[in-house]
């Protein structure tokens, strides 16, 4: 066992799987200078050694400042014979690339008729909280969960950075991995053998039988935080989930919990509109309308852009403080402390 930054723990992933695996490849902007293959231009040094020095620049590749060729590159390497991991620094970035990720990566292997498979690891930070501007600040996870063919990742911890990351590099399937910058200085103890987490299992990172609470991805950390508060401080037993991969989803999970529970707050870092959340909401509502003993609460970004103010941004995003005044608004305890003031 060793203790891991979330970010270290991508760099072992990657680390492990290209030792294991020749055709395994690392392309991006300023790779070379850049050990781990770490998003996030080189401001991250490594743990183990420079990843050009142990694998040769013809597996860490630097490419030119165009993502749509960095994506079509990779599409195209994979689709015969390699296994590129493809670092796109930030997410807002993705957008470059669209024509390539939803009509290449993600439609080839149907188009082709199962003839070809495009494993392919798409990665990129969420650089968000930072006060990086509107062009830099995105989650955009839930408009690739809207595109069939691809699989996505948003690991909350430094052990299933490691775990999942490891699994997506071995898909056949091309893979998105949404990686929270706020997350990247958060430690924990790993295993130093390889591992995986399969794909479409969620994880109860608390039990409890009061209130289940969802955290994605940044938010699941803030959700821990305040089911403890709640436990500490009212008594309330909060089930706190971290859905770990948004496709395929486990609502199943979810929705056992909210049947043990009959409560359901959820946070997550993204926008409001057709965010995971409201698909989470959705399947709730469908599949155990009738445990609900309280309306579902979702705490997201609201619909707008983000502001570069500090003191503007940071009021956008799920906190400690709203996941915990939304727990006790669905068991009652707002309404009781309003009864006990007008009375």
């Amino acid at each position: 066992m060793s203790v891991m930054t979330y970010i270290g723990a991508i760099g072992a992933a990657q680390q492990e799987a290209m030792i294991a695996d020749e055709r395994v490849i690392i392309i991006g902007e300023d790779v070379e200078a850049n050990v781990y293959g770490t998003t996030g231009g080189g401001k991250q040094r490594a743990e183990k050694g420079d990843f050009v020095e142990q694998f040769g620049n013809r597996r860490i590749r630097n490419t030119p400042i165009s993502e749509e060729a960095i994506v079509g590159a990779a599409i195209g390497a994979a689709m015969t014979g390699l296994r590129p991991i493809v670092d796109l620094s930030y997410s807002s970035f993705l957008y470059m690339a669209m024509d390539q990720l939803v009509n290449q990566a993600a439609k080839n292997r149907y188009m082709f008729g199962g003839q070809s498979s495009v494993p392919v690891v798409f990665r990129s930070a969420m650089f968000y909280g930072l006060n990086t501007g509107a062009h830099h600040s995105d989650r955009p996870y839930p408009m690739f969960m809207n595109v069939p063919g691809l699989k996505i990742i948003a690991p909350a911890s430094a052990s299933d950075a490691k775990g999942l990351l490891r699994q997506a590099i071995d898909s056949d399937d091309p893979v998105m991995s949404f990686e929270a910058v706020p997350l990247w200085g958060l430690k924990e103890e790993i295993e130093d053998k390889e591992y995986r987490i399969p794909f479409g299992k969620a994880r109860i990172r608390r039990e409890g039988s009061d209130v289940t609470v969802v955290g994605i991805s940044g938010s699941l950390p803030l959700a821990l935080k305040a089911a403890e508060a709640m436990a500490e401080e009212h008594g309330i037993s909060c089930e706190v989930i971290d859905p770990r991969t948004l496709v395929p989803l486990d609502t199943a999970t979810i929705v056992e919990s909210v049947r043990k529970t009959g409560r359901l707050v959820l946070a997550e870092p993204a926008h409001r509109a057709c965010g995971a959340t409201a698909e989470i909401a959705a399947t709730v509502a469908e599949e155990a309308q009738d445990a609900l003993r309280a309306p579902i609460r979702r705490l997201t970004a609201p619909n707008m852009q983000i502001p570069f103010s500090p003191a503007l941004e940071a009021q956008l995003y799920p906190t400690t403080e709203k996941i915990a005044a939304a727990i006790r608004q669905v068991v009652g305890l707002e309404e009781a402390v309003k009864e006990r003031i007008s009375a």
